[in-house]
């Protein structure tokens, strides 16, 4: 076989050094120019990190065994040979900057996988890297009084566990997410790697929780998973990224306040607490809140109904839209192993109902606002062309409790006859407890206490609305409520009171359907689509995942079709992001949902890729 020359790129000798030439013949295996070119060089040091990167094709040669011919490498190739791990500038969310050695060479999902494992972040799956929105504009002079820990030395092994929750945090972090919809666009593709994506060595990109599905969160073990989450989530409220009400914003300001308090007295961001050991009895009362479609398209109805033998009254109304509420019909309702049944009257409850709503399945979702005195319970219950929504309306605290308390029992399957009705209600109760104010005394916290910097405690919406000194008063009333809680039941109480916003776990992309002539916004939740109008922000349809059959992406037009189950079909293109990313998330989610206890401890990353990767990870 005839010999040619190869020319290659040897990156370390430097940009000023011409191409080694090396004679070639097409079988030549990459493993062995590899080694000719280590002699060529005459330079003694560990090349073992070394691979080939191929410019045209914007690919690494990382199969050694294979020739240059099964590669399709001629001549004209343009070769360079490079180490696969370069240094990184990594964001986390709480302002830190890193400089880490990270691997160039392999899909961003693994590259993720072994920052996680150097950071001491457990269930890196949960996370991916995005490029910094304020990248663009002040690309030239940011890193002026920048800060940066280098971790470059740092060993790429299991056992390099980094003590984040140690480090300080900047007072100059104020960026966090520009805009909803722009930001979305910017995650990077976990099918390709950094350099197939344009990241060069030293770029910045941010590490952010990606996937806002939380899988076994434990203090023992999470204290840098725990403390870069919350710190994601406090900026997320901060900067309006997430919406809520006045009275949780307040409650969001005390519980930062108590936490930056105690976490200056005590050695640690987070401390291990016994009572957290069973994570999942200590969240149950987590439920993420979304808008879903109504069970009755043109009626508005109301019903009053009872539990077991109690004589309290609760309301239930159905509305399809947000700023649609209408008259409404009273009703009495039953509650029956894992069903509810209507009637027009209690005379009449003991015959055929009206209509039975079984909540095996069902997603239930709180929406209370205590100061104002409002209970309710939000019920998306699956149905074929999507979600129904069912609202409760309930009296007081107390009765909310039992009620919430019954509805996420049958939304598992279990009656009220459960042992676990009691804790379920208790822990109800204690959460409401929280949001109550203390209208006299402020205990050891002074009305007008100077240390509190409430610009750091709650969004600019509220220092337009009102004046420091309103403020201050407020936040401390809240405070007196968390004021007793350790410094890990105060990271995850704000923990909780985030996953129960209304907007939680929403990723947004301006689409366009198929068939319709106007754009409008796609929210991407970790157990549903959501369609919504742009123009004045109602929700339109619902889908849950669960229910979906396939899914399929036409890469040539950039447009995905979804089948759900009962013959429904839906198509759009997107507008204001890459269709791989909104494939991404789909696929994403539903590899999250497939996680359970037994396989917690090994990641299916063929899975994750058959979900994600589209046609140009295969």
């Amino acid at each position: 076989m005839a010999a040619w020359d190869l020319s290659v790129i040897v990156e370390d000798l430097g940009n000023e050094t011409p191409p080694v030439s090396l004679s070639v013949t097409s079988d030549f295996h990459i493993g062995g120019v590899m080694l000719k070119l280590v002699e060529k060089t005459q330079i003694k040091r560990d090349w073992s990190d070394h691979a080939l990167w191929w410019e045209q094709k914007q690919q690494w040669l990382l199969r050694t065994a294979w020739s240059l011919e099964k590669y399709g490498i001629h001549a004209d190739a343009r070769l360079v040979f490079m180490p696969q791990h370069k240094p990184l500038r990594l964001g986390l969310p709480n302002g830190i900057t890193l400089r880490l050695r990270a691997c160039y060479s392999s899909p961003v999902f693994k590259t993720v996988m072994g920052i996680c494992r150097m950071l001491n972040i457990r269930h890196p799956e949960e996370l991916s890297l995005l490029r910094p929105v304020e990248e663009k504009k002040k690309k030239k002079d940011k890193d002026v009084n920048e800060e940066i820990y280098d971790l470059c030395e740092v060993p790429l092994t299991s056992g390099a566990f980094i003590s984040l929750h140690s480090l300080s945090i900047p007072e100059s972090y104020l960026i966090f997410i520009s805009h909803k919809l722009h930001t979305h666009s910017e995650w990077l593709d976990s099918s390709r790697c950094l350099l197939q994506q344009g990241i060069q060595e030293n770029d910045r990109l941010w590490l952010r929780f990606k996937y806002l599905t939380f899988y076994e969160l434990d203090p023992k073990y999470d204290v840098v998973r725990l403390t870069q989450l919350y710190e994601q989530a406090r900026w997320a409220i901060l900067l309006e990224d997430i919406d809520c009400t006045e009275e949780e914003m307040m409650l969001f300001g005390a519980l930062q306040y108590h936490i930056s308090k105690v976490s200056q007295s005590e050695p640690q961001i987070l401390t291990t607490n016994a009572a957290m050991d069973d994570l999942e009895s200590a969240l149950q009362c987590l439920e993420v809140k979304m808008e879903g479609e109504s069970i009755l398209s043109d009626t508005h109805e109301m019903f009053s109904f009872q539990l077991n033998t109690t004589s309290s009254t609760v309301i239930v109304y159905y509305r399809p839209k947000r700023l649609t509420l209408k008259g409404y019909k009273q009703y009495w309702f039953k509650f029956q192993d894992t069903s509810i049944s209507y009637f027009k009257s209690k005379e009449e409850s003991i015959g055929e109902p009206i209509q039975q709503i079984n909540l095996k399945g069902c997603e239930v979702a709180p929406d209370v606002n205590v100061a104002a005195q409002k209970f309710l319970i939000r019920l998306l219950i699956p149905a074929p062309e999507g979600m129904n929504e069912v609202y409760l309306r309930c009296d007081n605290d107390q009765q909310y409790a039992q009620w919430m308390a019954a509805c996420r029992l049958a939304s598992k399957g279990k009656s009220l006859a459960d042992s676990t009705f009691q804790s379920e209600i208790q822990s109800i109760r204690s959460f409401l407890a929280m949001q109550k104010t203390n209208s006299g005394s402020h205990g050891n916290a002074p009305a007008n206490d100077e240390s509190i910097n409430t610009y750091s405690l709650v969004s600019p919406r509220y220092h337009k609305k009102y004046k420091v000194k309103q403020l201050t008063p407020r936040i401390l009333d809240a405070y007196q409520n968390v004021a007793q809680l350790s410094l890990t039941d105060a990271v995850m109480r704000f923990l909780q009171i985030w996953q129960s916003l209304p907007d939680f776990g929403l990723s947004y992309v301006v689409v366009r359907f198929k068939g319709s002539r106007k754009d409008e916004v796609l929210g991407i939740a970790p157990n549903r689509l959501i369609r919504i109008d742009l123009g004045v922000g109602d929700v339109v349809k619902t889908w849950r995942y669960n229910n979906m059959k396939q899914w399929n992406v036409n890469w040539d037009i950039r447009q995905m079709a979804i089948e759900f189950e009962g013959n429904v079909n839906i198509a759009f293109g997107c507008v204001t992001a890459d269709c791989k990313i909104v494939h991404e998330f789909i696929g994403g989610y539903i590899f999250m949902s497939t996680r359970s206890r037994e396989k917690s401890d090994t990641l299916n990353e063929e899975l994750f890729h058959k979900l994600t990767g589209g046609h140009e990870a295969l």
